[in-house]
């Protein structure tokens, strides 16, 4: 058999991000040496433990890193709120132009929550809106925050969307907005939106207002298959979205742009439970999964998903968050012995 190796980034993160980081790299590990596959992790630092070691909270370094590996996996980082310092999160983004957030939310086996079999994904805009960061204060009691929307921005993430469901058989595509009140600014991601979908009649093509689309996801979700919506409205829905399938520990995240991507378990850092064997890296496992079929590792990334898959349906050695009473260490080694 022969022997691929890939240089991917690694940002542990802080809180419990080293510690789902650690058992992420154990599986994939674990799982590549089965299908020939090696990682060359690249190692480093950002966000609160950067600034502590650095001064940094992006540390020039690991820029360099993501430009020369093209490929990141990052655990949950801790920004600090208010102050002036900008997600660490957006910041990445912003500079490799990740424009697009992909997060599939689909049910895992064994799991019992009010809504089985989700199977939905969801794409979103993820360098305009109003998380371009351009603010103003007009005087000390009145701020502005400006919602950028662009026809490059909006149409790009909308042919993601659709080549995506051509690849995979996706049956529709519904596109979130509120061009009721935005005329201009979501009237014009409207029209992008509707330009790309032009282009694939075998693709059914809705558009649903935002706040309804909040009620619809807890009524009926099952009429979604494909979210399509800009930055602000897709951080939003993506997580209640996760909610629907037992929280954001469960859920991948990737950022994808031409040049590099970033994969990340999209929940946060959770420093009450740091260090004391209780996280849950199933979210981060699911990226990497994500970041293997990226890289073209079809194998060992489907090897990886189904050991994750019948470590849920046994139930027997889950974290407690989804009701059991184990620990990373002991979840990540179960996955292992599945594989």
């Amino acid at each position: 058999m022969s022997t691929r190796t890939h240089k991917i980034t690694l940002i542990a993160g802080d809180g419990i991000g080293p510690e789902v980081s650690a058992a992420t790299v154990s599986i994939l590990e674990a799982a590549g040496k089965q299908t020939g596959c090696t990682f060359d992790w690249h190692r480093y630092d950002a966000g609160a433990d950067a600034f502590a070691k650095t001064g940094e909270y992006i540390p020039k370094a690991l820029y360099n890193s993501i430009e020369d590996t093209r490929v990141a996996l990052k655990g949950p980082v801790t920004t600090p709120i208010g102050g002036g310092f900008s997600s660490i999160n957006v910041t990445l983004r912003k500079k490799f132009d990740l424009y697009s957030n992909f997060r599939p939310v689909k049910s895992l086996p064994g799991l019992k929550t009010k809504f089985p079999d989700i199977d939905m994904v969801i794409f979103r805009e993820n360098t305009e809106d109003l998380y371009s960061g351009v603010e103003v204060m007009i005087n000390p009691d009145l701020a502005q925050s400006f919602k950028i929307i662009t026809t490059k921005g909006s149409t790009r993430i909308a042919q993601s969307a659709f080549d995506y469901a051509k690849k995979h058989n996706r049956k529709k595509v519904h596109a979130i907005h509120k061009a009721n009140i935005m005329k201009l600014s979501d009237g014009l991601f409207l029209r992008c939106c509707k330009f790309v979908a032009d282009k694939f009649p075998e693709i059914t093509y809705a558009e649903h207002i935002v706040d309804n689309t909040c009620m619809q996801l807890v009524m009926n979700p099952w009429q979604y298959d494909i979210i399509l919506t800009e930055n602000l409205y897709g951080d939003i829905l993506s997580d209640l979205c996760s909610g629907l399938i037992g929280g954001l520990g469960l859920v991948p995240g990737a950022n994808l742009g031409t040049e590099c991507a970033i994969f990340e378990a999209v929940h946060g850092s959770a420093p009450d439970i740091a260090g004391q064997d209780k996280a849950n890296p199933t979210a981060l496992l699911q990226s990497a999964v994500l970041m293997l079929h990226h890289i073209d590792e079809t194998d060992t990334a489907d090897n990886v998903q189904t050991a994750l898959e019948k470590v849920y349906a046994e139930g027997k050695t889950l974290t407690r968050d989804v009701g059991g009473q184990s620990g990373t260490k002991a979840f990540a080694e179960a996955v292992i012995a599945a594989l």
